[in-house]
Protein backbone atom coordinates (compact mmCIF):
# COMPACT_ATOMS: atom_id res chain seq x y z
CA UNK A 1 0.00 0.00 0.00
CA UNK A 2 1.78 3.67 -0.86
CA UNK A 3 1.87 6.07 1.19
CA UNK A 4 -0.95 8.34 -0.76
CA UNK A 5 -3.24 5.16 -0.37
CA UNK A 6 -2.39 4.85 3.35
CA UNK A 7 -3.03 8.47 4.14
CA UNK A 8 -6.94 7.92 1.90
CA UNK A 9 -7.39 5.12 3.87
CA UNK A 10 -6.92 6.28 7.35
CA UNK A 11 -8.95 9.71 6.41
CA UNK A 12 -11.74 7.33 5.41
CA UNK A 13 -11.30 6.08 9.01
CA UNK A 14 -11.11 8.86 10.36
CA UNK A 15 -14.46 10.16 8.66
CA UNK A 16 -16.60 6.83 9.93
CA UNK A 17 -15.39 6.94 12.79
CA UNK A 18 -16.55 10.85 13.81
CA UNK A 19 -19.93 9.90 11.92
CA UNK A 20 -20.43 7.30 14.64
CA UNK A 21 -19.31 9.35 17.58
CA UNK A 22 -21.54 11.63 16.37
CA UNK A 23 -24.67 9.07 15.79
CA UNK A 24 -23.94 8.21 19.62
CA UNK A 25 -23.51 11.69 20.86
CA UNK A 26 -27.05 12.31 19.39
CA UNK A 27 -28.50 9.20 20.63
CA UNK A 28 -27.50 10.16 24.02
CA UNK A 29 -28.65 14.27 23.32
CA UNK A 30 -32.21 12.06 22.41
CA UNK A 31 -32.05 9.75 25.96
CA UNK A 32 -31.07 13.07 27.84
CA UNK A 33 -34.39 14.86 26.16
CA UNK A 34 -36.73 11.68 26.63
CA UNK A 35 -35.88 11.66 30.43
CA UNK A 36 -35.69 15.61 31.36
CA UNK A 37 -39.13 15.80 29.78
CA UNK A 38 -40.63 13.36 31.83
CA UNK A 39 -38.55 14.43 35.06
CA UNK A 40 -41.34 16.98 35.19
CA UNK A 41 -44.24 14.38 36.62
CA UNK A 42 -43.83 12.19 40.24
CA UNK A 43 -45.73 9.79 41.13
CA UNK A 44 -49.19 11.03 38.52
CA UNK A 45 -48.52 14.60 39.18
CA UNK A 46 -46.90 17.32 38.00
CA UNK A 47 -43.85 19.03 40.40
CA UNK A 48 -43.37 22.20 41.19
CA UNK A 49 -43.07 25.45 39.83
CA UNK A 50 -39.25 26.44 40.62
CA UNK A 51 -38.36 22.36 39.55
CA UNK A 52 -40.76 23.06 36.47
CA UNK A 53 -38.87 25.93 35.82
CA UNK A 54 -35.38 24.32 36.71
CA UNK A 55 -36.39 21.32 33.63
CA UNK A 56 -37.47 23.81 31.64
CA UNK A 57 -33.95 25.65 31.40
CA UNK A 58 -32.19 22.17 30.71
CA UNK A 59 -34.01 20.93 28.22
CA UNK A 60 -34.13 24.10 26.67
CA UNK A 61 -30.21 23.70 26.92
CA UNK A 62 -30.39 20.85 24.85
CA UNK A 63 -31.22 23.26 21.83
CA UNK A 64 -29.19 25.70 19.86
CA UNK A 65 -29.80 29.05 20.80
CA UNK A 66 -32.41 29.83 17.75
CA UNK A 67 -33.48 26.13 18.66
CA UNK A 68 -36.98 25.60 17.27
CA UNK A 69 -39.22 22.60 19.28
CA UNK A 70 -42.12 22.49 17.82
CA UNK A 71 -44.84 19.84 19.21
CA UNK A 72 -47.71 20.42 16.19
CA UNK A 73 -50.74 21.90 16.29
CA UNK A 74 -52.27 20.99 19.80
CA UNK A 75 -48.88 21.62 21.70
CA UNK A 76 -47.31 24.33 19.90
CA UNK A 77 -44.32 25.82 18.68
CA UNK A 78 -41.47 27.37 20.51
CA UNK A 79 -38.50 29.32 19.13
CA UNK A 80 -34.87 30.08 20.77
CA UNK A 81 -34.06 28.90 24.39
CA UNK A 82 -35.91 31.29 26.78
CA UNK A 83 -39.39 30.11 24.77
CA UNK A 84 -38.20 26.53 24.87
CA UNK A 85 -37.85 26.74 29.05
CA UNK A 86 -41.14 28.96 29.29
CA UNK A 87 -43.12 26.16 27.07
CA UNK A 88 -41.87 23.19 29.17
CA UNK A 89 -42.26 24.63 32.34
CA UNK A 90 -46.06 24.08 31.39
CA UNK A 91 -46.91 20.50 30.62
CA UNK A 92 -50.05 19.58 29.56
CA UNK A 93 -49.91 16.47 30.76
CA UNK A 94 -50.03 15.10 34.76
CA UNK A 95 -47.61 11.81 33.46
CA UNK A 96 -45.65 10.55 30.51
CA UNK A 97 -42.98 8.67 29.75
CA UNK A 98 -40.86 8.91 26.76
CA UNK A 99 -39.92 6.12 24.60
CA UNK A 100 -38.15 6.92 21.30
CA UNK A 101 -37.19 4.16 19.18
CA UNK A 102 -35.59 3.34 15.75
CA UNK A 103 -33.61 6.19 15.61
CA UNK A 104 -32.84 6.72 11.47
CA UNK A 105 -29.95 9.53 11.98
CA UNK A 106 -27.31 11.19 9.21
CA UNK A 107 -24.69 13.16 10.14
CA UNK A 108 -23.29 15.58 7.51
CA UNK A 109 -20.19 17.45 9.26
CA UNK A 110 -21.72 19.62 11.91
CA UNK A 111 -25.05 19.08 11.22
CA UNK A 112 -27.12 16.19 11.50
CA UNK A 113 -31.14 14.92 11.00
CA UNK A 114 -32.43 12.16 12.59
CA UNK A 115 -35.70 10.32 12.81
CA UNK A 116 -37.42 8.49 16.13
CA UNK A 117 -40.93 6.57 16.39
CA UNK A 118 -42.28 7.94 19.26
CA UNK A 119 -44.31 5.59 21.66
CA UNK A 120 -45.52 7.13 25.28
CA UNK A 121 -47.85 6.61 27.85
CA UNK A 122 -49.11 9.81 29.34
CA UNK A 123 -52.06 10.90 31.23
CA UNK A 124 -53.77 14.13 30.96
CA UNK A 125 -55.31 16.53 34.05
CA UNK A 126 -58.84 15.30 33.88
CA UNK A 127 -57.53 11.48 34.67
CA UNK A 128 -57.27 10.08 31.20
CA UNK A 129 -54.67 7.44 30.26
CA UNK A 130 -53.85 7.75 26.50
CA UNK A 131 -51.07 5.54 24.59
CA UNK A 132 -49.20 8.42 22.39
CA UNK A 133 -47.54 7.32 19.24
CA UNK A 134 -45.76 9.87 16.83
CA UNK A 135 -43.05 10.31 15.17
CA UNK A 136 -40.14 12.76 15.87
CA UNK A 137 -38.24 14.67 12.97
CA UNK A 138 -35.39 16.07 14.11
CA UNK A 139 -32.18 18.92 13.04
CA UNK A 140 -28.62 18.99 14.88
CA UNK A 141 -26.10 21.02 14.65
CA UNK A 142 -22.37 20.59 16.79
CA UNK A 143 -21.07 23.29 18.65
CA UNK A 144 -17.83 25.04 18.37
CA UNK A 145 -16.98 22.73 21.23
CA UNK A 146 -17.95 20.07 19.88
CA UNK A 147 -21.72 19.57 21.76
CA UNK A 148 -24.32 18.09 19.65
CA UNK A 149 -27.78 20.06 20.26
CA UNK A 150 -30.99 19.88 18.61
CA UNK A 151 -31.34 22.67 15.66
CA UNK A 152 -35.31 21.41 15.19
CA UNK A 153 -37.23 18.98 16.52
CA UNK A 154 -40.71 18.76 15.66
CA UNK A 155 -43.18 15.88 16.66
CA UNK A 156 -45.83 14.51 14.24
CA UNK A 157 -48.81 13.01 16.30
CA UNK A 158 -49.81 9.70 14.80
CA UNK A 159 -52.45 8.94 17.29
CA UNK A 160 -54.11 9.00 21.52
CA UNK A 161 -55.43 5.97 21.84
CA UNK A 162 -56.99 5.50 25.21
CA UNK A 163 -55.59 3.21 27.60
CA UNK A 164 -59.27 1.28 29.69
CA UNK A 165 -58.04 0.84 32.72
CA UNK A 166 -55.62 3.98 33.06
CA UNK A 167 -52.51 4.78 34.04
CA UNK A 168 -53.47 4.56 38.05
CA UNK A 169 -50.68 3.13 39.73
CA UNK A 170 -47.12 5.64 38.85
CA UNK A 171 -44.49 4.67 40.65
CA UNK A 172 -42.43 7.44 39.73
Amino acid sequence: MSDEDLRAALADVARRLAAAEAVLAIQALKARYGELVDRRFERGAVVPAARLAELGAAIAELFTEDGVWDGGPVLGVAEGRAAIAARLAEPTLVFSRHLFVSPSITVEGDRARGRWELLAPCKDAAGRSYWMCGIEEDEYARDGLGVWRHARMTLTTVTMAPVGEGFDQIWC
